[in-house]
């Protein structure tokens, strides 16, 4: 388990519920306050994890042969930083130094990006659509926990990611060969582990009680339930 330092403890009402999305179904709102980071946590880990997908993606272009899919790759890159620098403008909005908050994750946060790296580009492209959809929809749920700046922080993660892209690449691979479905399709289910450890060590316990597990169990029984129906998407078993 990736142990995680715990910046300054501002207070701050923190309720953390699923949102309402049509992929996810029905809505449920699990309200474990206890359990949700500070808000320092939040942000800090919510910067650097687009800055990470930015990285990843980044590079990518070069050894990709294709022009379009290069384009397309730069695009998806694109908007991981464009939602990195939305986040940090926030952060300093609020009087604080975005590297100050982005520090202590910086560490657990590239052993994920470097864990979670494929071998081949495409198993790359499928790590970063498959953790991101993963952490993307985990953050939006903590963001009802903070407030204006938690709405805030919900509406940058909302904006288009531009991945539907990558998805395309990854099809078409498949489509041209075969052999692609079950090497990815057994990539996408290691990824699954990785991804939840660090939405657990997200939570202000290091380690959860039997109570807090079944606080916490509808939340990522949701995580789960929308990485199923994007693999499912691309062909490929959850």
């Amino acid at each position: 388990m990736v142990t995680w330092p715990w910046q300054r403890d501002r207070t701050v009402a923190r309720t953390l519920r699923v949102r309402s999305r049509g992929d996810f179904g029905d809505v449920r709102r699990v309200d474990f306050e206890e359990l949700a980071p500070d808000i320092d946590t939040f942000l800090g880990q919510a910067a650097y994890l687009q800055l990470g997908y930015f990285e990843t993606l980044s590079e990518l272009i070069a050894p990709t042969p294709e022009l379009t899919q290069k384009e397309s790759i730069s695009v998806a890159a694109g908007a991981a930083l464009h939602k990195h620098r939305a986040i940090l403008a926030l952060i300093r909005e609020r009087g604080d130094d975005p590297l100050d908050l982005m520090l202590p994750f910086r560490e657990p946060l590239d052993a994920f990006r470097r864990s979670t790296h494929g071998a081949r580009s495409l198993e790359t492209m499928l790590s970063v659509h498959i953790t991101a959809g993963m952490l993307d929809d985990f953050y939006l749920a903590l963001s009802s926990s903070y407030g204006q700046t938690g709405r805030r922080v919900a509406d940058i993660l909302r904006g288009d990611d531009d991945r539907q892209a990558l998805v395309d690449i990854i099809t078409d691979a498949i489509a041209a060969d075969e052999q692609w479905k079950s090497l990815l399709a057994l990539w996408g289910r290691r990824l699954v582990g990785d991804t939840l450890l660090i939405a657990r060590a997200a939570l202000r316990p290091q380690t959860l009680d039997a109570a807090e597990e079944r606080k916490v169990e509808p939340v990522f029984t949701d995580l789960l339930g929308a990485h199923s129906r994007r693999m499912s998407a691309m062909g490929l078993d959850a």
